[in-house]
């Protein structure tokens, strides 16, 4: 990206700390990562509900995940409060970060936030999500598998007539968002995608898997629907993952799902380029269509 001595809107704390040792990548490195990419970054985190990964020590040391606002973030941080589930949590309440502006977002990468894990529902209509995600995991660790899987879903989405977007996750897997209207609620959501892994799982058996127990699923492909609850998040497109080489979440064209591609090859060293390039998402939201047609379509396959 771009230099990371050009001008920052805040003032990043260890700025030298090598978060990827190998390459060489230093915390300031990923602040301006942000910095540079949040045009792009912003329409997806924009009044989000964020659960943090923070990882302070980049590659080197270990992560952990936090729901509450920190206490550090800067004043007039935007939060939503979201009453707890009874028994999930000590706190009767919790109160997200709501991301959108780049101050949030670069305070978040100061605290060593390198991924961004973004709800599906916008905080003014929570717990109303405008896309579905569908998450495939490959077993095996090769990418080439969940690119075939994604052209299996891809080709069950067509028949829904579902306009679907395919992003790499950042690590070996790939993620398939379907841009929706807001109206349904998170769970009537999360039943129509477990519905669908389900019925695409049972097409291909040998290839892909609905099973929760990771011993039963083999090399095949997990088809994860759970990205879909209320307060579950996935990655965003753009979103840096703590990964050799610090990979980037990128958007693709369907015709870039190809099994030779190493996600990988996109990386906070090179991805200016990337952006030089036209957005395969830039249609994203003018996208939303309605969920109710693809339900009825589902039941008739």
């Amino acid at each position: 990206m771009g230099p990371a001595s050009k001008t920052l809107p805040i003032k990043v704390s260890n700025p030298g700390k090598v978060f990827w040792p190998e390459e060489g990548y230093t915390k300031l490195d990923l602040v301006a990562f942000y910095r540079d990419v949040f045009p792009a970054l912003r329409p997806y985190v924009n009044d989000r509900i964020l659960t943090l990964e923070r990882c302070p020590d980049g590659m080197s040391g270990a992560c952990f995940y936090q729901k509450q606002k920190p206490e550090s973030m800067p004043a007039g941080t935007p939060t939503k409060r979201i009453v707890n589930d009874r028994g999930s949590s000590s706190r009767k309440a919790t109160d997200y970060v709501v991301g959108g502006s780049l101050a949030t977002q670069l305070a978040l990468a100061n605290l060593g936030c390198i991924p961004i894990h973004v709800s599906g529902s916008r905080a003014k209509t929570f717990p109303k999500p405008d896309w579905i995600c569908f998450d495939l995991d490959p077993q095996s660790g090769k990418f080439a598998d969940a690119a075939k899987a994604g052209l299996f879903a891809k080709a069950v989405l067509d028949d829904l007539e579902l306009v679907s977007f395919p992003k790499t996750s950042g690590s070996r897997g790939l993620h398939i968002f379907v841009p929706i209207r807001v109206g349904p609620e998170a769970n009537e959501v999360l039943r129509f995608a477990e519905e669908f892994v389900a019925r695409l799982a049972a097409s291909y058996p040998k290839q892909l898997t609905v099973a929760h127990a990771i011993a039963d699923r083999g090399a095949r492909v997990y088809l994860d629907a759970f990205r879909n609850g209320s307060v579950q998040t996935v990655v965003s497109p753009f979103s840096v993952r703590r990964k050799p080489h610090a990979p980037v979440s990128t958007p693709l064209a369907w015709s870039e799902v190809k099994p030779s591609l190493d996600p990988s090859s996109f990386n906070i060293g090179n991805f200016s380029a990337r952006l030089k390039k036209k957005d395969p998402w830039d249609d994203f939201f003018n996208s939303r269509q309605p969920l109710g047609p693809a339900v009825a379509r589902l039941k008739r396959l």
